[in-house]
């Protein structure tokens, strides 16, 4: 699994004075993706980028821009955040009366199709759109702040969505409190792709932080 593992670094614990020199630092380190949280104050208690951010950071990287929308309704800005550089764009089952549109929305769009889970959604939410994805993020903490602890019981809901994928092509991300301590155990349970905030962004070498979490793994 280690070999296969992405690793996703979160800029919503990055240095926001210098945002551009963050993302450019993570590329050069060895992410896969730059993980965007947006957030509406709605949804979430918190507000953090919209699109005009994500555009001003689109030419520091040819990384893919991982943006994960917890906003509600998210149906009337998909194009936003596709015209702003995304390249994945996942929204949330508890935020979106019509999941299904949504989905086939963000293809149209020409973007890979992402479906979130809170940890209190059971996985079978998201089983009538299973063919409609191209990622499940698996939010193993609450929305809506960086820094809070990983939920463990959330791997047995990983385990459960790797099996109901069965050979289909879709990536499982995990989001929450991950780091060298518990990546193990969520790519052992079946995901490819680890969010990692304080995990990456809370030293100074964002190289030797990316590396002991793919070692981690195994």
């Amino acid at each position: 699994m280690a070999d296969a593992l992405k690793i996703s670094p979160s800029i919503l614990s990055a240095d926001f004075s210098k945002l551009g020199d963050e993302v450019r630092a993570i590329d050069e380190a060895g992410c896969d993706y730059v993980h965007i949280d947006v957030m509406d104050g709605h949804f979430v208690p918190n507000l953090t980028f919209g699109p005009p951010v994500i555009r001003n950071i689109r030419p520091v990287t040819e990384k893919g821009f991982d943006v994960h929308l917890m906003i509600n309704p998210a149906q009337p800005h998909l194009s936003d955040y596709a015209e702003a550089g995304a390249d994945i764009i996942t929204v949330h089952v508890e935020a979106d009366a019509d999941l299904d549109r949504s989905l086939q929305m963000i293809r149209g769009l020409g973007k890979k199709a992402g479906v979130s889970l809170n940890p209190s959604t059971p996985e079978t939410a998201i089983e009538h759109v299973i063919d409609k994805v191209d990622l499940i993020l698996v939010m193993t903490v609450n929305p809506g702040f960086s820094g809070q602890s990983f939920i463990a019981s959330q791997v047995e809901k990983i385990r459960c969505i790797k099996a109901m994928i069965g050979d289909r092509p879709i990536e499982i991300e995990v989001d929450g409190g991950i780091n060298a301590d518990n990546v193990k155990m969520v790519t052992e349970a079946g995901a490819n792709v680890v969010v990692a905030g304080n995990a990456v962004f809370s030293g100074d070498d964002y190289a030797a932080a990316i590396g002991a979490l793919r070692d981690a793994a195994g």
